[in-house]
């Protein structure tokens, strides 16, 4: 056997990957979807300017059980804003990491996590049939595992306290899911198994040149 038992440790690893990564429980029940949104209106999710119940719902029914990508487009609040907790006034990004510290976390134990970031460095451009358009502060772009997640994620009532202070450091902000028609860049199932297998072809390699030495 030798060396070789590094690519079984490799394989092993990268199947352990990808039973977290992909969605195996297929699309949602309606007896899903009915505890869903039950849990969503006990836990009062629905905080914008719309009523985001029927929109959810109607995304949570069309489920296909597979990945998808939200787009979100943030203003940050261009002064210091008051902390939710104790009324301390501090800049808005430091607010918002008190939200990010609790959501990235389960967003990541459910296979989700940020795919891009990008803050703004330029004027709008291209942009006709808007009566008014934000000063936007940043984008990103979020991997979803599959609508259960996101679900799961909303109705979660351990982040009932940690939106106030997302609705304190962003006064605009929009969103949809969506699903990628061109990918460019590579994702974690791509440079996952390439960072395993370059590790297990180094393992290998170190083994060899050890018992070779005199």
């Amino acid at each position: 056997m030798g060396s070789f038992w590094v690519w079984g440790v490799a394989l092993v690893a990268y199947a352990i990957f990808w039973g977290w990564y992909v969605n195996w429980r297929g699309p949602l029940s309606k007896a899903e979807i009915e505890t869903l949104m039950a849990r969503m209106r006990a836990n009062n999710v629905g905080h914008g300017d719309q009523d985001e119940m029927p929109v959810m719902r109607r995304f949570l029914e069309d489920d296909d059980g597979r990945e998808f990508f939200m787009l979100n487009v943030i203003r940050m609040a261009d002064t210091q804003v008051a902390d939710p907790v104790t009324g301390e006034m501090k800049p808005a990004r430091e607010l918002m990491a008190g939200y990010t510290r609790m959501f990235m976390p389960a967003l990541f134990a459910r296979g989700g996590h940020p795919a891009v970031a990008a803050r703004r460095i330029g004027g709008m451009v291209d942009t006709w049939g808007l009566s008014e358009v934000p000063e936007w502060t940043m984008m990103g772009y979020v991997r979803y595992r599959s609508r259960r997640d996101l679900a799961q994620l909303v109705c979660d009532p351990r982040f009932g306290g940690a939106h106030a202070f997302k609705f304190a450091a962003m006064p605009q902000t929009f969103n949809f899911p969506t699903r990628p028609m061109i990918m460019t860049l590579a994702g974690p199932r791509i440079w996952v198994g390439l960072s395993l297998t370059l590790a297990a072809a180094v393992a290998q390699l170190a083994l060899l040149l050890l018992a070779t030495r005199p």
